[in-house]
């Protein structure tokens, strides 16, 4: 299984620096949306839509928010940064709540056991989480910015996976995800502390004016809500009854599976950069 998972992963990375590295904003906006499109459909089947139809109409409604939000915000005209600020926040506020919910779970199952909330939830973590990386593609050197985003979020997961492996004791959330633990969880932070220390040792000229300390405290944001990410969408798939979003990607489940990390992570980091003044 892990070389399974190793495989499909290097195909994706490879994918995606293509993607980032030699398509403009335009063709990168309508690929991350058919992607958060099918993590659309996966999230319908978790919010407990069985039928095809419905499963159809829950995509196309979050297609119709997307192409909503490029409308709204201008998107293609490189909008000021203050425009998204108000829903980056709005999105991180969210996240907030969401993890007073995970840490006091199963109480909040209820919640959780609504599908009306579970679909909603859906359409606005999708729709946050693309507008965070479109918005970090309009920012000065805007590549770069996302891969290192992403590359935190995959450093955070695969340092707690081994670290867990290795020295994992004591469970961090055991009644939402009982294969995780502290130790995996402190793991994957010291994984992204490590890529924070090589990015302020290597800083680009375009983000010289961001110290050390903001280094730090984004990358320590960054790693706490990728953890939450996987948390969040592990307490839906448990309220589902099901392990994997879906099949997609071999080694790896669904889709959702591989972005849940991301989903969270990007609307802290955006508004992170935001704060400290990018």
């Amino acid at each position: 299984m892990l070389r399974q998972r190793v495989i499909t992963g290097v195909i994706l990375a490879l994918s995606f620096l293509a993607a980032v590295f030699f398509l403009h904003l335009e063709a990168l906006a309508l690929i991350f949306g058919a992607v958060a499109a099918a993590g659309a459909w996966e999230w319908s089947g978790l919010s407990g839509i069985k039928t095809f139809p419905a499963r159809v109409a829950y995509t196309l409604i979050y297609i119709i928010v997307l192409v909503t939000t490029w409308l709204v915000f201008s998107i293609g005209e490189a909008p000021a940064p203050d425009v998204f600020r108000p829903w980056l926040g709005i999105a991180c506020f969210f996240w907030s709540v969401v993890m007073l919910m995970v840490e006091s779970y199963p109480g909040t199952a209820k919640i959780w056991r609504s599908r009306v909330s579970r679909a909603v939830f859906g359409l606005f973590i999708l729709a946050t989480t693309w507008l965070a990386t479109i918005f970090l593609l309009t920012l000065p050197g805007g590549t770069l910015l996302l891969v290192l985003l992403v590359l935190a979020v995959a450093l955070a997961d695969i340092g707690a996976y081994f670290s867990g492996r290795r020295w994992g004791r004591h469970k961090l959330a055991i009644r939402v995800s009982p294969g995780k633990t502290w130790e995996g969880f402190w793991g994957g932070v010291a994984s992204v502390l490590a890529l924070t220390f090589l990015v302020a040792y290597i800083l680009p000229k375009h983000m010289a004016h961001l110290s050390l300390v903001t280094l730090v405290l984004v990358g320590l944001a960054v790693a706490g809500a990728s953890v939450l990410g996987d948390l969040t969408v592990s307490m839906v798939k448990r309220e589902s009854g099901v392990k994997d979003s879906g099949t997609l990607l071999p080694g790896h489940g669904g889709l959702l599976d591989r972005i849940d990390g991301l989903c969270a992570a990007a609307p802290v980091f955006a508004l992170g950069l935001l704060l400290a003044g990018y």
